[in-house]
């Protein structure tokens, strides 16, 4: 005991980011902390619902993080890319779609990476992303919900598998509203401006109303407006295709003339969005034992430009020459029941979940570089024979609807004998709509039925999900040893079918698109359909865990369990489906309370086994194919540490350490029963293209991508009087350690790597009994943290090095965090 106080202090300096304010979590009517529990001598309790039952987040034996209320607000929350940087387990990748935060973010836990993954044809998602009880994961990604009048985030590290199924393989995301309250009126709003470095001034606008509407029932009514400021610059530029001749530039004063033209766009602060939204609640109480709450949220974000820069171009700046908008709209119905059966809980959870998103882009670099490359700028000529402009700007339309059903049946929490079990239906859909235009296109080149359309992709994608679950704990000492064991069996379905490819003129004898028809009749306006599949699959996942309480503030826990992905169809013909792939966790954790519950130590060790994973690449003709990879092993540690350390200063800390890499080589292709070929040394021939390799695209020991081997944050707040109001000043540091990008050694070299950094942000503020304001800082020091880099075709072509002499590196775009942003905000509670 004599040594805890430096052990404390050595694991404070050492850990990273404890994600949770580990204040007193209070009714979710209120709207703000009061300074007396905000200068608490210890730390209060954080309840969380993480395993189906209302517990203390001290007893949960789960690598388990949690981001409150209180720390949402203080952190100036508004997005995923806000929050996911105090999440020490999460990683994760932009596609480079839309305005940063509002393009698809596929999302990663614990170094469960291939690098791969986005594309509307690919793989599930690994982490399940839940609005309350409901999923919000399309098959791209999750809606990116604006984070106001959220109770908190639950971060699940680790396979769900037993609970949560499908699409929770390396972890889930749980994002908690806060509920109708009938016991209070209770309202607010707020009120935000703050001014982007190199960039324009954003605003935000926010309120919440809280209706009681009876002895039994309330309603929560919350909306939203937020502009965000762009910081990129479409700087003015002109491009030339050496077939042609034809010079294109962006610059509002071009004229035109026969071999020059003009598309304009070229402005300052190029990538700005715009987000709104609204979120209404009901609660109706029926009687003692049973309620209703249903929910309707929806939100719309139509931003503009690119979140990326060229550097080919400059600092924060791209030149790019067609519009570039994404519309992205969503809406989610829900109903939850609760009631009793005896003195067992019952849930039962409905959610439809519809998203379309528009989105128009510039695909000049795809033109320029395989005209460059290849001279395919030969192959785009008008009606009358003349070689035209080959820009691509591709116009894209998604559709998803996600309808799921959940039934759960929970046992009292303090028997000895503990059961929570449930069934759970799911059934996503995915209308897609992929046009590739030429403008001035030939009529024979065009797909038929739609002028300008070089290539069309018009498709209909269904994923089904059946399980039943169930996981069963005994106390074989009552309030020192409890013993869980878990079991989902489960039962997947897909299918893929409609149109995609080119027309007959411009392809002739291919086994896809027009000339490769398997209907005479049209599909969905396209010509015919041209490829439908489906696959099925069954199976169960097991989870094993032995909790500990040595004493009442500590305990240890083992776990063993399972995480899976559904397999999925290929498009390509000549490719089997690819097959589920599993994660096994195998993981030792701690959690402790220290001096009076002062300081809170948690943390765990696992090593993780990624058996069969799925990889996508871009085959032939940019065809994306789904191969299974073979294993990777994730050996790692998590830590957090939360410290009232005196009565006015609190400090939380944490970090994660991963050590994640194949355990056998990637060879790119599958055996005739479709396992990944492991043994292929240079000379070998890849029986499925019959190409000769020079050795395996990654070989054993290949780092995965992606996430950090390090990452880590700290946070220190110092509340103080100011006469009868509290104020408070507050400093957050995070670190990303390197990262690579690709798990392929030949994409990596050209792509380059992601560096790591260091970003700080401060704030401080005043509050009175009813209102608060708050300056900040984020990204104070202005750093360029590179987050993902890509291209806009296979980077073997557009990241060619030393072919264009303009682009000695190839043309790879980086996205970068948010520049240095200056913001005041106001709130007001009645």
């Amino acid at each position: 005991m004599a040594r805890l106080p430096l052990a404390a202090a050595i694991s404070l300096a050492v850990a990273a980011p404890a994600l949770a304010q580990d204040v007193a979590e209070q009714p979710a009517s209120a709207a703000t902390t009061s300074a007396t529990a905000q200068k608490a001598k210890t730390l209060g309790t954080v309840t969380v619902t993480a395993q189906r039952r209302t517990e203390d987040l001290q007893k949960v034996p789960i690598s388990i993080n949690v981001l409150a209320q209180d720390q949402l607000e203080a952190l100036h929350v508004q997005n995923f890319k806000d929050y996911v940087k105090y999440l020490p387990s999460v990683s994760f990748q932009d596609n480079g779609g839309g305005n940063g935060a509002q393009g698809f973010a596929i999302i990663y836990m614990r170094g469960v990476s291939s690098g791969s993954g986005g594309d509307y044809t690919g793989s599930r998602p690994s982490v399940g992303v839940y609005l309350d009880n409901q999923p919000i994961t399309t098959i791209q990604g999750p809606v990116d919900i604006h984070m106001y009048d959220i109770a908190r985030i639950e971060v699940l590290a680790g396979p769900q598998g037993t609970l949560y199924g499908a699409s929770a393989e390396a972890g889930a995301l749980r994002i908690i509203t806060n509920q109708p309250d009938p016991g209070a009126f209770a309202a607010n709003y707020a009120l935000g401006v703050d001014k982007v470095a190199h960039g324009g001034i954003g605003s935000t606008a926010e309120g919440m109303v809280n209706i009681p509407l009876g002895k039994g029932a309330a309603i929560r009514l919350v909306g939203w407006r937020e502009h965000d400021a762009g910081y990129i610059d479409n700087k003015a530029g002109t491009r030339t295709y050496p077939s042609s001749g034809i010079t294109i530039s962006n610059a509002d004063d071009c004229t035109p003339g026969v071999l020059l033209q003009c598309h304009g766009h070229a402005r300052k602060h190029y990538n700005d969005a715009d987000t709104q939204g609204a979120r209404a609640a009901l609660k109706v109480d029926l009687d003692d034992s049973w309620s209703i709450s249903p929910t309707l949220m929806g939100q719309q974000t139509i931003s503009h430009g690119s979140s990326s820069s060229d550097p080919s171009v400059g600092d924060l700046a791209v030149t790019h020459f067609f519009p570039e908008r994404n519309n992205d709209r969503w809406w989610q119905g829900a109903l939850t029941v609760q009631g009793k059966l005896g003195n067992f809980d019952l849930t039962y959870a409905y959610a439809h979940l519809k998203r379309n998103q528009e989105q128009e882009s510039d695909y000049t670099d795809y033109s320029f570089w395989y005209d460059t490359l290849n001279g395919s700028g030969v192959y785009f000529y008008d009606n009358g024979g003349s070689l035209i402009d080959p820009s691509q700007h591709p116009f894209f339309r998604d559709h998803y609807t996600d309808n799921s059903h959940e039934l759960r049946l929970v046992s009292p929490s303090d028997d000895r004998l503990r059961l929570v079990a449930g069934a759970f239906w799911q059934k996503l859909k995915h209308d897609i709509q992929y046009q590739y235009k030429i403008s001035g296109l030939a009529d024979s080149l065009t797909v038929t039925g739609w002028p300008d359309t070089l290539y069309l992709s018009r498709q209909i994608r269904y994923d089904r999900d059946q399980s039943v679950y169930g996981e069963l704990s005994w106390d074989f000492i009552p309030d020192v040893l409890t013993g869980t064991i878990g079991e989902r069996y489960y039962r997947d379905s897909g299918s893929f079918y409609g149109f995609f490819g080119f027309s007959e003129g411009y392809f002739p004898g291919s086994s896809y698109g027009e000339a490769g028809c398997i209907s005479p009749e049209p599909f969905e306006g396209a010509p015919c359909l041209d490829f439908d599949k489906r696959v099925k699959q069954s199976g169960s996942l097991n989870k094993v865990n032995l909790t500990w309480h040595v004493t009442p503030r500590a305990m240890a826990y083992f776990t063993r369990s399972e995480g899976y992905r559904p397999g999925g169809i290929n498009r390509n013909a000549s490719l089997p489906p690819y097959q589920a792939d599993f994660l096994t966790n195998v993981e030792l954790g701690w959690k402790t309370s220290w001096f009076d519950h002062r300081l809170t130590f948690n943390g765990a060790v696992f090593r993780e086994t990624w058996n069969n994973f799925q990889f996508d690449i871009t085959g032939p003709n940019g065809i994306a194919e789904i191969l299974n990879a073979n294993s990777a092993r994730i050996n790692g540690l998590e830590s957090q540490l939360n410290w009232q350390a005196t009565y006015n200063l609190q400090l939380s800390a944490g970090i994660a350490v991963y050590d994640a890499k194949l355990t056998a080589n990637y060879c790119g292709f599958t055996d005739s029963n479709n396992h990944p070929v492991t043994d292929c040394p240079a000379g070998s021939i890849n029986t499925q293209t019959g190409d000769t390799m020079d050795g395996p695209l990654a070989p054993t020991g290949t780092r995965l991508p992606i996430t950090p081997r390090f990452k880590g944050n700290l946070i220190a707040r110092y509340t103080f009087d100011v006469g009868s109001k509290s104020g408070f000043v507050q400093g957050a540091l995070t670190h990303v350690g390197n990262r690579t990008t690709s798990l392929l050694l030949l994409d990596r070299s050209l792509y380059g790597g992601l560096p790591a950094y260091n970003s700080a942000d401060l704030s401080a503020g005043l509050q009175g009994d009813s209102w608060s304001v708050s300056v900040y800082i984020d990204n104070a020091f202005d750093k360029r943290a590179a987050l993902y880099k890509f291209s806009e075709c296979a980077v073997a072509v557009c990241g060619a090095h030393g072919v264009v002499p303009e682009y000695p590196n190839g043309q790879v775009y980086t996205g970068f965090s948010q520049p240095r942003t200056f913001g005041i905000s106001f709130k007001q509670d009645f």
